[in-house]
């Protein structure tokens, strides 16, 4: 896919790209007072929510149109950038006919290739940034559907945003952050630039400083932030947001990590991964043939493919040995649920 860097003028090209400001631009002093304080903490391209549709109806749902003149006061007055969340053709046009500098599209548009044609099909003709959101579910295909749809309109400046993936598991996070998906999305498109909201991620402030030290170590390409000069008092989203001066504190202690260096050392290690990946691979075709053996014996005898009290137990013995080794419980369960799952599908080919 042929794309074009989207950092403007006067911006550092360095790791991280920062963006920043509040959810929603709530009054023009809101908004100058939040800028000025982004700007003095060295950020350069200022965000808010002029449209905020919310989950349910009642809520502060943005001014529209009536943020505009604030956000022109921020461009005019300070030389900051300004970017906004589009959902439809009469936002992108509103947008674009007040001078935003950048686009972004919501995880709730990129779940539904309608909104994305139609928003793909405004922007036409035009040469604006447009940073795209993952969908509210896991789903790395309708991510890059979303991308391909924006990259055919004519757009090449284009970048990726990580918000993490609804759950009803709300332990943690407020979304998941589910991080193989966008480094599967990295993997399939490896010049997209890729931005992570923490914000949305984390859901509360004190989450936002690890989930950014956790995508820079990962190569994210930066961070977008929600950022208010009174979070705890925000009309939308307030236990996400933090201060500029809080923000000033996460950003200078941030460890960015090398992206060039290869040493011979961590050659050598990379060797030794790829030929224990081999091994696995063996391993794993040997317990496959004995799974084959297995369904032709089943198939034999008359017998079910799925034995529960077998596989209940192979689950908590499997999980438990991983643990002693120092590995997530969790991830040996994802593991052999998947040899499971490929387990039974062999066996159905011979029963049927």
């Amino acid at each position: 896919m042929e794309l074009q860097s989207i950092i403007l003028p006067g911006i550092d090209p360095k790791r991280p790209l920062v963006i920043s400001g509040p959810c929603s631009a709530e009054t023009e002093e809101q908004v100058i007072n939040t800028a000025k304080a982004l700007k003095e903490a060295g950020v350069k391209i200022f965000r808010a929510g002029v449209w905020k549709p919310r989950t349910k109806p009642g809520g502060f749902e943005g001014h529209g149109s009536k943020a505009f003149p604030w956000l022109k006061r921020v461009k005019e007055e300070l030389g900051m950038y300004v970017a906004v969340e589009v959902a439809n053709v009469k936002h992108v046009r509103e947008a674009l006919a007040n001078d935003v500098d950048i686009l972004w599209i919501g995880a709730r548009t990129t779940a539904n290739p309608f909104s994305v044609q139609e928003i793909a099909d405004a922007l036409e003709g035009t040469d604006i940034p447009v940073l795209i959101k993952n969908p509210i579910n896991p789903d790395v295909n309708l991510w890059i559907g979303a991308i391909e749809r924006i990259h055919q309109s004519g757009i090449r400046r284009i970048g990726a945003i990580h918000r993490g993936f609804s759950s009803a598991d709300k332990k943690i996070y407020r979304n998941l952050p589910h991080w193989h998906i966008p480094i599967e999305l990295h993997r399939q498109i490896p010049n997209l630039p890729i931005i992570c909201d923490p914000s949305h991620i984390g859901g509360r402030r004190e989450l936002i400083a690890p989930i950014c030290q956790q995508a820079m170590d990962l190569n994210f390409d930066g961070l977008i932030i929600e950022s208010h000069c009174n979070p705890d008092k925000a009309w939308s989203d307030a236990a996400q947001q933090i201060t500029p001066e809080v923000l000033t504190l996460i950003l200078d202690n941030l460890v960015i990590r090398e992206t060039n260096q290869t040493t011979e050392s961590l050659t050598a290690l990379r060797r030794q991964i790829d030929g224990l990946d081999n091994d696995l691979l063996e391993l794993l075709a040997k317990r496959m043939r004995v799974s084959q053996e297995i369904g032709t014996y089943k198939k034999e005898h008359n017998m079910p493919i799925l034995q529960a009290q077998r596989y209940d137990e192979i689950l908590k013995d499997r999980i438990a040995m991983a643990e002693k080794m120092g590995m997530s419980g969790e991830f040996m369960k994802t593991v052999l649920m998947a040899i499971h799952e490929e387990s039974v599908r062999q066996q159905m080919l011979i029963m049927k």
